[in-house]
């Protein structure tokens, strides 16, 4: 029998939102969710220190296997946004990797298509995906739980459709976000000079 215990992290300097669940043989159990919140009164780097031993209570009591974080995302006209959640998403990686756990990332389009089939679905698909895959009476709140839970699901998900395809002895290859690309691309183009 395969046991996994994955712990989804949807971050924020005002409200981390986290759900772990573990997977028996390809079916998904609700473990523990809530929230963290920072004093907002605080300064950015206090905050941070919050939301990073905070985590760090999260990851020593339930015990996870790995985390996903959604990958960053912002909207072109509030880069500001994109680099406060940077701190949140470094401060919570960190947290994770300083007590052994592996951080993995999935794109939001990722983790809709993995939940409902749609890359394009809506919020309220996942969450009813959420409720169904986990047997609840209703949707976990605040939305934060939820988006974490969907987050731990679909890399349940994504990685039992790894595993089948390796089975067949086919190689799925590894996500690579557009960042990755074009720290690539930037090095490649450095080599060729």
């Amino acid at each position: 029998m395969t046991v996994r215990r994955i712990l989804g992290v949807d971050p924020g300097l005002r409200t981390t939102g986290y759900g772990v669940i573990e997977v028996r043989d390809g079916s998904p159990r609700l473990i523990e969710g809530g929230v963290l919140q920072p004093k907002t009164t605080l300064r950015l780097e206090d905050r941070l220190v919050q939301l990073h031993d905070a985590m760090v209570e999260v990851v020593r009591a339930t015990r996870p296997d790995c985390m996903v974080i959604e990958e960053l995302w912002t909207a072109y006209e509030h880069p500001q946004t994109a680099v406060l959640m940077g701190h949140a998403r470094g401060v919570i990686a960190f947290a994770a990797g300083s007590q052994g756990v592996i951080v993995h990332h999935l794109a939001h389009t990722i983790v809709k298509r993995a939940l409902t089939g749609s890359g394009s679905a809506k919020k309220a698909q996942v969450k009813g995906m959420v409720v169904q895959l986990l047997g609840l009476s209703a949707p976990p709140q605040p939305d934060d739980v939820s988006d974490a839970l969907a987050l731990a699901i679909a890399f349940a998900n994504v990685e039992a459709q790894r595993d089948r395809f390796a089975e067949l002895g086919v190689v799925m290859p590894t996500g690579r976000t557009r960042a990755t690309a074009t720290m690539t691309r930037a090095s490649s183009a450095k080599r060729a000079k």
